[in-house]
């Protein structure tokens, strides 16, 4: 049987010439995305459970293991080129101690004592050195020069303040070409080669964010991870050219521990979350480091790293039996030899000595590399073969088009592209407008909701009550249901919070008509009376059964779609708003309203916050909205002795799945008014439209009115996982109240309140409103400030492309000119615009000829604005294709 490495060699090896080549050419124009990295190699992070346990030992060792010819199939192979990444991003103590120079030292002393049948050549490099650093490097005042074998050139230096503070661009240079016992001395290029670099390094010997203070050089996180990232792409071209056939390994060596602060004072398990490369834990042999490596493990595990290995020194304490028992198997741990403690002691006999086990490391780190390109591989093919996707047709999506998402950081996914890469995409779905974490609230909640889960497991919640459910809906009545609401029901997912919300709703309606509820208990099978909604067209409120009976006709309610559909309501066709070229909000009055609209009736306004206005109350145009509604509601009580409108329903402001259609707040105040005075019950289905998805807390806030019931979801537990709650006014509860059960409302879900959603919820509100977790928050106004750059989104709406521009809180849509079958839900006239932005870095998924971007409620504007620039360069783009 060949080994992992032979099949590593077999596998691998053929691919690196075109994908060296590949990368080569999309290094340079891919450069936008912080986290783009090949996955044409093993790429690993080392880190540690604390500070001084051999980090830098493990990844020498790795470079002799990886370094030295493996065991080959047949003798008469030839042996493969290799190359050795060694990337030390944040060096302290500089440059008295040095990581990369560590693993280039003992390397190069290793392979002179033991020499390799072929030739290698060996480099150190130090990037860039706080100026402190850089001056015990150079002499004080020395700018460039050359000592030895090492290079040094001082580009200049960066941050003012004199010369005593900031950075210099150090690239100081050593190198040294190792010759093989059985190598030509006349070669062009070494076989392979080991290179070693040092990102950022600073002259104290203290903690990252201690060094980058007291020598005033700072560097940010987004800085860090461009140069690593920059350092990866170039770690596959070396002395031997990117057309040469080698193997790749690269590992990325941290500083101290786990959550070791970084430079900028972030945790390093979270710097370098975006990544989330494969990690290597280096363990605690000690007496406590046990427990410090469970831990270290867990910090690892809760943020989605994979853990490929635990390995530690032995100091004959046995600690790995615990541990092999924790793991169960899952995770290897491995033991090295004692550390010679004599300080003069080379370690090079030591090192000799832990080959064994530096090999058995390689292996697994080979072997899981494969394991996991070959998955990522496969499952395009097998999501076709055994996935059923929602809303999407099968036969529109080829194997090609599939997305594999291998991880998500904040708002942006990581996906595998086909060319072997790990590439970052901006979710601006939302994921399916759920999403609100950045990366920090992601990390939160993962927490949290660990906690809860060892803590509650799942306990069932009727008569029940617990401190997350508790904390919940004491949270949610203050405040999205401030001044109204006094009682919190909770369900699972948006559709059946709407099913509650009727059957509430048409409760209360036949409470306060006692003539009818005289009536239902005479008649208990109700077959006497219909109870009708009154809704929007274009609403839509869920896919169960009841909740579709609740809206009207749509491609979501045909035949083929829901045999069963009746659409047990008045479906009211309202007049929505809309920015036009120009800047222009204009009101588009459906068609019944046209002919008897006044012809000075002002239907455009200058700025969005004009159409919110509560000056509007008293315009000519709500008089016509009032005739008209009240048109509709005198119509079913002429015809229909026995129907009867018992709850209004609809999405307040914005109707997502309708085309993100912004309605007439005026016109929904309103429609609220009427039906409250005829006590016709009033349900807000905010389960798209909550918790600042528009900006602010509840959408109701912009409409100035209040429901009797309302139903919230998505973004209220962060999008993490699904809950959902409906409010109810007191009178609404009182509705149910009684002596016997059967008036109770028996309904529910048998993870109904579910410990980890309530955590996760209460988490999420907390942070969403809080300014100093959420930068965008406006204190004093409770709103959101403003995501979409307006002067850009202006200039979208002027191209020849679009017909329509809706930019509200996190919400940016944008319909594209169309007609016929290019229009609408089922149209796929923006499928080649939306391939061309997800090659962009956003991933979209239109409504029709409707495309839209939606970001969280933390999203910087900053990232918002680079969205709307790629989105304005592709429709300019598409607009000259569809001429």
């Amino acid at each position: 049987m060949p080994t992992t490495t032979a099949l590593f060699s077999g596998s691998i090896r053929r691919l690196l010439i075109k994908q060296s080549y590949i990368i080569q050419q999309r290094g340079l124009r891919r450069l936008h995305s912080v986290t783009e990295y090949p996955l044409t190699h093993p790429i690993y992070t080392i880190w540690a459970s604390n500070t001084s346990l051999g980090k830098t030992l493990v990844s020498a060792g790795l470079t002799m293991s990886f370094i030295s010819p493996s065991p080959s199939p047949s003798s008469a192979a030839p042996l493969p080129k290799k190359r050795f990444v060694y990337l030390k991003p944040v060096q302290t103590g500089f440059p008295d101690d040095s990581d990369s120079r560590f693993v280039y030292r003992k390397f190069s002393d290793f392979f002179a004592s033991k020499p390799l049948p072929y030739s290698v050549f060996a480099s150190n490099c130090v990037l860039k050195a706080s100026i402190p650093a850089a001056n015990e490097v150079l002499g004080h005042g020395v700018v460039a020069g050359s000592v030895g074998n090492h290079n040094f050139g001082v580009e200049g230096v960066e941050k003012g303040g004199g010369f005593d503070c900031g950075w210099k661009n150090l690239n100081c240079y050593e190198e040294r070409k190792l010759q093989g016992s059985e190598s030509n001395e006349a070669e062009l290029f070494p076989v392979s080669e080991v290179v070693c670099k040092t990102m950022y390094g600073w002259k104290e010997a203290v903690s990252p964010h201690l060094a980058a203070a007291r020598e005033e050089a700072a560097v940010e996180d987004s800085e860090v991870l461009d140069m690593l990232k920059r350092c990866l792409i170039n770690g596959l071209a070396g002395k031997s050219g990117a057309s040469e056939e080698l193997e790749v390994m690269c590992v990325i060596e941290t500083a101290g521990g786990v959550a070791s602060p970084g430079p900028s004072g972030t945790l390093q398990c979270d710097l370098y979350r975006p990544f989330r490369l494969p990690a290597i834990l280096v363990g605690d042999g000690r007496l406590g480091g046990i427990s410090g490596t469970i831990s270290a493990y867990e910090s690892l595990k809760i943020r989605g790293y994979d853990v490929a290995a635990v390995i530690f020194e032995d100091h004959s304490l046995m600690n790995e039996v615990p541990l092999l028992s924790y793991f169960r198997n899952r995770v290897p741990v491995l033991v090295l030899p004692s550390i010679p403690k004599d300080t003069s002691d080379d370690l090079i006999a030591w090192f000799d000595e832990s080959q064994t086990v530096f090999s058995s490391l390689k292996e697994i780190m080979l072997s899981n590399f494969l394991e996991r390109t070959q998955r990522l591989h496969d499952m395009r093919k097998k999501a076709c073969d055994v996935l059923w996707w929602p809303f999407t047709q099968h036969k529109l999506v080829p194997e090609e088009k599939v997305t594999i998402i291998d991880s998500r950081c904040g708002e942006n996914f990581a996906v595998h592209k086909s060319f072997d890469w790990i590439s970052q995409q901006f979710d601006a779905c939302a994921s399916w407008w759920t999403q609100g974490p950045d990366a920090k609230l992601q990390i939160e909640l993962a927490r949290d909701m660990g906690y809860t889960a060892a803590r509650y497991g799942h306990v069932m919640f009727p008569e029940n009550v617990y401190e997350p459910a508790l904390e919940l809906a004491e949270i949610l009545l203050e405040a999205v249901g401030k001044g109204w609401a006094s009682r919190v029901y909770f369900s699972d997912n948006g559709s059946t919070s709407v099913e509650i919300a009727l059957k509430m709703a048409f409760r209360k309606f036949l409470s306060d008509n006692k003539v009818l509820l005289d009536l239902v208990n005479a008649n208990p099978d109700g077959r006497f009376m219909d109870l009708k909604v009154l809704a929007l067209k274009g609403s839509y409120h869920g896919d169960t059964l009841g909740a579709m009976e609740a809206q009207a006709p749509s491609p979501y309610t045909g035949f083929l779609q829901q045999p069963w559909y009746s659409g047990r309501g008045i479906f009211l066709d309202p007049p929505t708003v809309s920015m036009y070229g120009g800047g222009i909000w204009e009101v588009s009055l459906p068609e019944k309203m046209q002919s008897d609209k006044s012809n000075h009736e002002r239907l455009s306004f200058c700025s969005r916050d004009e159409v919110f206005k509560r000056s509007r109350d008293g315009s000519a145009l709500a008089d016509l909205y009032t005739s008209f509604i009240l048109q509709e509601l005198q119509l079913l009580s002429d015809t229909n002795e026995i129907s009867h409108v018992g709850a209004l329903i609809i999405e307040p402001v914005v109707q997502g799945a309708g085309g993100m259609q912004l309605i007439d707040p005026l016109y929904q105040r309103i429609l609220v008014s009427e039906c409250k005075r005829r006590k016709i019950p009033v349900i807000f289905d905010e389960v798209f439209t909550g918790f600042r998805r528009l900006g602010r807390e509840s959408a109701a806030e912009m409409l100035h009115c209040q429901p009797d019931n309302s139903c919230f979801s998505k973004l209220m537990t962060g999008g993490i996982i699904p809950l959902a709650a409906t409010l109810a006014s007191d009178a609404v509860f009182e509705a149910f109240t009684g002596e016997s059960k059967l008036k109770a409302l028996l309904h529910g879900h048998s993870y109904s309140a579910h410990a980890m959603g309530c955590a996760a919820a209460v988490k999420s509100i907390k942070w969403f409103k809080d300014s100093k977790t959420n930068m965008n928050m406006i204190s004093e106004s409770r709103l959101l400030q403003e995501l979409w750059n307006e002067e850009i989104v202006l200039q979208i709406s002027l191209l020849p492309a679009v017909h329509r521009v809706l930019a509200l809180g996190t919400v940016c849509a944008i319909e594209l000119v169309a007609e016929g079958s290019n229009a609408g839900y089922a149209s796929t006239y923006a499928t080649s615009l939306v391939e061309k932005l997800r090659e962009d870095g956003i991933y979209m998924r239109p409504l029709g000829n409707v495309i839209y971007l939606m970001c969280g409620p933390c999203t910087s504007p900053d990232i918002c604005r680079v969205l709307l620039e790629k989105v304005y360069a592709r429709i300019q783009e598409f607009g000259r294709q569809d001429v």
